[in-house]
């Protein structure tokens, strides 16, 4: 479905190593959150409290881009520690708009990485990244769990905005991901999507569909016979959720310490529905407690 570029390096990505980098750095501590560093176009308002829960309290915190989106040049990065025993929620205020390079400018980036302390709790569900007519970005994603820490994440990827008759128009988008449970790496992901060299309808790419979202759950330390029962489970809510001219699910374990959920839609309202009903069966299966969905209208 995607072109692995594994071993290319970040500089096909055009980011102008020169221009500043616009930082976001939040410490969740198990009673408050801490604010290290905050510059704009990153804005936190305030941090609200999680339904209480009988294993810990926790924060649930929205990411502000108070400039609208990401623009030519950008470079952002968050910063992101959960401390031993901490719980943390985060989400977006609305989707991650990419908009156009401007000529002679260098492609975006935005670069967020996630420290998880022992028996910490870290929920990222940002909305869906939604790459403009002519955008070039670069995104990657590191997440890092210590021992017993559990991740939930999400991540969207839109065509465009197909209401501006937007369908894969954007120049460049790539992605690299990883995250390690421990000292071991259980993903790894590197693509790049370039629609003008490479159509992304071909069959063996994403064919009639549009929309890309992923569900990834871990827990570091559980053992492996957990993860493959977990797998089974969430794939029966695929089968169920799979429907033809809508979108097609799958899941599968990870190397160790998870399972992660991918899915293909003809359009973004067949996806929230689903990865909220993904989210709440392993949350469930791996906390013994319900999801809370933050605070928004899908």
């Amino acid at each position: 479905m995607l072109q692995s570029v594994s071993g290319v390096g970040i500089d096909a990505a055009r980011v102008d190593r020169d221009s500043p980098v616009h930082q976001l750095s939040l410490c969740f501590e198990r009673d408050r959150l801490r604010m290290r560093r905050q510059d704009p176009p990153w804005k936190v308002v305030r941090a609200f409290a999680l339904p209480l829960t009988a294993s810990r309290p926790g924060r649930l915190v929205h990411l502000h881009n108070v400039s609208g989106g990401v623009l030519a040049g950008d470079r952002l990065a968050l910063d992101v520690e959960v401390e031993a025993g901490a719980a943390a929620q985060i989400t977006t205020t609305g989707a991650t708009r990419l908009y156009r390079h401007r000529e002679g400018a260098a492609g975006s980036e935005q670069l967020a990485r996630f420290s998880v302390g022992d028996g910490a709790l870290l929920e990222y569900l940002p909305d869906a990244v939604i790459p403009y007519a002519g955008s070039r970005h670069f995104q990657r994603t590191e997440i890092r769990l210590e021992r017993g820490a559990t991740l939930f994440w999400r991540e969207i990827l839109a065509p465009g905005r197909l209401a501006a008759g937007e369908r894969f128009a954007f120049e460049r988008l790539r992605v690299q991901t990883e995250v390690h449970a421990g000292p071991r790496p259980i993903l790894r992901e590197d693509y790049l999507l370039e629609p003008a060299r490479r159509e992304l309808s071909a069959t063996v790419r994403m064919h009639e569909y549009s929309h890309m979202a992923s569900l990834c759950a871990v827990q570091e330390g559980r053992p492996a016979a957990f993860w493959r029962m977990l797998e089974d489970r969430l794939n029966e809510i695929a089968r169920a959720r799979s429907r033809p001219q809508q979108s097609v699910w799958g899941a599968s374990t990870l190397a160790s310490d998870g399972v992660i959920v991918r899915g293909l839609s003809m359009s973004g309202c067949f996806l929230h529905e689903a990865l909220i009903e993904f989210w709440r069966a392993a949350r469930v299966a791996i906390t013994g407690e319900d999801a809370a969905p933050p605070r928004k209208i899908y």
